[in-house]
């Protein structure tokens, strides 16, 4: 999610969309992370109106989550080279 946000805010739904396409996960986890990383500092919120119905909650990457986000792309990359180590190139 935070790698979401690092590209530019969005509401709720659309978050949900977008990971439950790519990845299979439903709301029922997207919106209690989502309150997690708002107690956390990780993302702000702020309040959009809609022309469609009530307002809309917009997520904000903090500088908080900015910091995590670059913490866990280096844990990433550094995953990735552990696993192709062990599987090696395949021979």
């Amino acid at each position: 999610m935070l790698e979401l946000l690092s590209r530019g805010d969005s509401y709720g739904y659309q978050i949900s969309s977008r990971l439950a396409a790519d990845i299979e996960m439903g709301e029922g986890t997207i919106y209690p992370l989502l309150k997690r990383m708002q107690d956390d500092r990780l993302v702000s919120t702020y309040l959009v109106e809609s022309p469609s119905g009530p307002p809309r909650k917009y997520y904000k990457l903090a500088a908080e989550g900015r910091a995590a986000l670059t913490a866990q792309r280096s844990e990433w990359e550094a995953f990735k080279r552990a696993v192709e180590r062990v599987l090696g190139d395949g021979k």
